[in-house]
């Protein structure tokens, strides 16, 4: 009898202790300055409307979706209001993400005191606006391509169909490259930089390679941008920090140029190893994508 007691016992500790293992991760709480932060740059209603799997869990309740925005929203990539997604005016500005890196807070406060007065972009979407001084965040120009001065130091060209759904996420990725700037000894992602591939970010389904096969999913034709960006990488002798090959050949340029990029553990990078600021321009529109790297 006591030996079924101590084993009724001992199983009972086991499954205690397997509980209390499989209890989800707190997520560390925003400080409250954090959190105003974020409050003061987030529209309720737009977020609501925006993104319907979180109204569908959440409901209308303001406080609940700020909540999510904080703990959850400002990692996925999507954004706080019509005019301000933090992942994408972080991509956009060299200088600020010198001076704050990944406190994200911080990039709102920022706008809401500076960058607005100051005309940057804080959208998801649309042209750049690019700091010329990393070392000031009050000197920004627009850059629309064929006015910027420098030294073209390489530029590659690619095609592709333009009356099928991937021509989307092709010249939405280009738009989000465009007119990056990375200053000397700075590191590029591209991944980080055009924002998640999700519909809320404005991507659509398209065909797209996984495991050495063809299959379909959210953003597909993006690796076609990273691919161009890669080949004029290597045209400019510019190395990539992280590069990875896709599992199948593509047929927009020739092999070992390609540049595949999945979810957040396949990315394309490099480190700016040149004296000068490089920019970034990526144009695509009726089925030609150029990418050139300029020396500012």
């Amino acid at each position: 009898m006591k030996k079924k007691q101590w084993v009724f016992g001992l199983i009972g500790m086991l499954l205690c202790a397997a509980m209390v293992l499989l209890q989800p991760t707190e997520i560390k709480a925003a400080t409250k300055a954090e959190r105003n932060a974020y409050r003061a740059v987030f529209d309720a209603d737009y977020y609501y409307n925006t993104y319907p799997d979180v109204a569908a869990t959440i409901g209308n309740n303001g406080e609940a979706l700020l909540n999510h925005f904080v703990t959850f929203g400002v990692g996925e990539g999507r954004s706080a209001s019509a005019a301000f997604n933090p992942q994408a005016y972080r991509a956009r500005y060299a200088d600020l993400q010198q001076a704050f890196g990944n406190d994200m807070a911080a990039y709102c406060r920022h706008y809401v005191n500076y960058g607005k007065q100051e005309g940057r972009n804080g959208s998801a979407d649309g042209q750049a606006f690019v700091a010329t001084d990393a070392q000031s965040s009050t000197q920004a120009t627009q850059t629309t391509g064929q006015n910027v001065s420098g030294n073209v130091i390489a530029s590659y060209t690619t095609s592709y169909e333009d009356d099928v759904p991937r021509v989307t996420n092709v010249e939405l990725a280009a738009r989000r490259i465009n007119g990056v700037v990375v200053q000397p000894g700075g590191n590029f992602s591209f991944s980080a930089t055009i924002l998640p591939r999700t519909a809320a970010n404005g991507y659509v389904q398209a065909p797209i390679y996984v495991s050495g096969k063809t299959g379909v999913g959210t953003g597909g034709g993006i690796c076609q941008v990273s691919s161009t960006l890669y080949a004029a990488m290597v045209n400019a002798g510019l190395p990539a920090t992280e590069r990875h090959a896709h599992s199948l050949p593509v047929d927009y340029l020739p092999a070992g140029l390609d540049a595949t990029i999945a979810g957040n553990y396949m990315d394309l990078k490099f480190t700016n190893t040149f004296s000068q600021p490089l920019l970034i321009q990526a144009y695509a529109e009726g089925g030609t994508l150029t990418v050139t790297l300029v020396l500012q």
